[in-house]
């Protein structure tokens, strides 16, 4: 069996000139952290796809692991855990020796955006690597969107109209395409600390597409 590929965007991607000129001068300042595209994270063979926005500027652009290094990881990745979709211990950094099972982390935008928000042109300009990433993963069955952008990203990605599949914590959508989508209220530290989302709450969200799918 072939062992599938995916090559996302490469390190000096200018695809949005407002992204590329952020990371220039994160560069500049920063110069030892990550500062580029930044990779998924898990295998190519997993079942279920993990979607958030973008990375975070002092998590994942620091790190370059998806949520990692961030607070919206802790919540993450412990739940993965709990969920048997992980071994090893998570430590907020990528060489922490965390592997994941049959679950893979991206996110819909590659870059860090100012202010956490890339604008739609952004969103759209970088909508063909989660196509590509899609189309590299012979077994996928579920995607799980973290928060409404994510969510309209990934319909968006597939083609499939905002309307039809409205956004709604702990909704599983059935696709056309055969997939499910699970989504979740956002892992953020605001979410978290204004008791939008808990650590339940969260658990039950992602463990409902986990039974559906695994």
């Amino acid at each position: 069996m072939t062992t599938p590929t995916f090559e996302g965007p490469g390190r000096d991607c200018a695809l949005c000139p407002r992204l590329r000129d952020y990371l220039l001068g994160l560069r500049a300042d920063n110069p030892e952290w990550h500062n580029a595209p930044v990779p998924a994270f898990g295998p190519l063979t997993a079942r279920l796809l993990v979607v958030g926005l973008a990375p975070g500027v002092r998590g994942a652009n620091r790190t370059g692991r998806p949520f990692t290094g961030d607070f919206a990881g802790d919540l993450l990745y412990a739940t993965l855990s709990d969920l048997g979709l992980s071994r090893g211990t998570f430590d907020k950094r990528p060489d922490d020796g965390l592997e994941l099972l049959d679950v893979r982390v991206t996110n819909a935008v590659r870059c860090v955006p100012p202010q956490n928000k890339p604008t739609p042109l952004e969103q759209k300009t970088c909508r063909p690597f989660l196509v590509e990433e899609m189309a590299a993963m012979p077994n996928l069955k579920g995607l799980l969107a973290l928060g409404r952008i994510s969510h309209e990203a990934i319909l968006r990605t597939l083609g499939l109209k905002l309307k039809d599949f409205p956004f709604g914590h702990g909704a599983l959508h059935a696709l056309p395409n055969g997939l499910i989508l699970g989504e979740s209220y956002h892992c953020s530290r605001y979410n978290q600390n204004t008791g939008r989302l808990t650590d339940a709450m969260f658990r039950e969200a992602v463990g409902g597409l986990v039974t559906a799918i695994l």
